[in-house]
């Protein structure tokens, strides 16, 4: 079987994303064939094709598609040709046309969900839901302060945060995106091309700081977030868009008033098969009830994935994007 998909023989600048034709076989015990129709872009992808985080290489790119069993392993009686399907994780290559892929990691699709949406939230809803349901404990009411508010992850979460009660304080940069974020749940925006992140906190919060900054900036926005804490408050830094945060003292959290300090992983809160399947069927449950609206900024062709990856890191998208073998 002929698949086109998107490789990286070097880790490097988005340039180095090739698209190439390439043979892959059929699928062996407990894998299935998917013919894909939408695959997710995420910050993970850029990690990954930069070097910050080392691949084998060649490598393929990507951690989340989208699309329809095409042929299934001998063994494989949970999935049949023609159910629509989505996944997320394992071993970087979802930039494709055609994948095979682990039954472990398959999701069916439900109705009335589409396929691209499937693509669009998975990833990012799987890390939201761990986020807000159990990597903290944050009960109605409270406040969070989540960095990125528009982008993908953000929206979801200014959705998710609303329906548990939630008062999440978002931060993104200029209007439209402080609008977009409003508009998904959050209690209140905070723009971060003219307004003082800080100073906001500690206003809208009377001057006590919230009990959890969710940051998925890094170094640009550590010291900010240490000083947004309320005593005892818990730093979640689950993303490094700007560069990894400096190392973190322990003198530091106790000065700054006994502060937790913890750098979560998406596979570490999906690592045994229950997890994955109860966080993914959250996340589907929610899209299906429409308590979670992805939405889909841009989306471009699979050929032109070092495009999408520049306006990513640029700051030029907006939600969710899509590539579209």
């Amino acid at each position: 079987m002929i698949a086109h998909a998107i490789r990286i023989s070097t880790q490097g600048g988005p340039d180095v994303l090739q698209l190439q034709e390439m043979e892959i076989g059929s699928p062996g015990p407990g894998q299935v064939l998917v013919r894909q129709t939408a695959c997710g872009l995420n910050f993970l992808d850029v990690y990954h094709r930069s070097g910050a985080y080392p691949l084998p290489l060649p490598s393929g790119c990507g951690s989340e598609a989208a699309g329809t069993v095409e042929a299934v392993g001998a063994d494989v009686t949970a999935f049949r040709e023609g159910d629509r399907v989505a996944y997320q994780g394992g071993e970087p290559g979802a930039y494709a046309d055609r994948r095979i892929v682990p039954t472990t990691r398959l999701v069916r699709i439900p109705d009335g969900v589409s396929d691209e949406d499937a693509a669009a939230v998975l990833l990012k809803g799987m890390t939201v839901e761990y986020l807000l349901n159990r990597c903290v404990s944050l009960k109605a009411s409270d406040f969070a302060l989540m960095y990125a508010a528009a982008g993908g992850v953000g929206l979801l979460a200014g959705q998710w945060a609303k329906h548990l009660g939630i008062r999440l304080i978002g931060v993104a940069g200029g209007e439209e995106k402080c609008e977009q974020a409003r508009a998904s749940g959050y209690a209140e925006v905070i723009d971060r091309n003219r307004e003082d992140i800080l100073a906001r906190v500690k206003e809208i919060t009377g001057g006590r700081g919230v009990p959890v900054v969710f940051d998925s900036v890094g170094k640009a926005t550590f010291d900010t977030s240490i000083d947004c804490l309320a005593p005892r408050g818990v730093f979640v830094s689950f993303g490094a868009t700007s560069g990894p945060p400096p190392p973190v003292e322990a003198s530091l959290l106790q000065k700054k008033g006994s502060l937790y300090f913890t750098r979560p992983t998406l596979v570490t809160y999906s690592s045994s098969p229950e997890e994955y399947a109860a966080a993914s069927s959250a996340v589907f449950d929610l899209v299906a009830r429409g308590v979670l609206k992805p939405t889909i900024g841009q989306r471009y062709a699979l050929a032109d994935a070092a495009e999408a990856h520049r306006d990513l890191e640029s700051g030029r998208t907006s939600g969710s994007t899509i590539l579209v073998p």
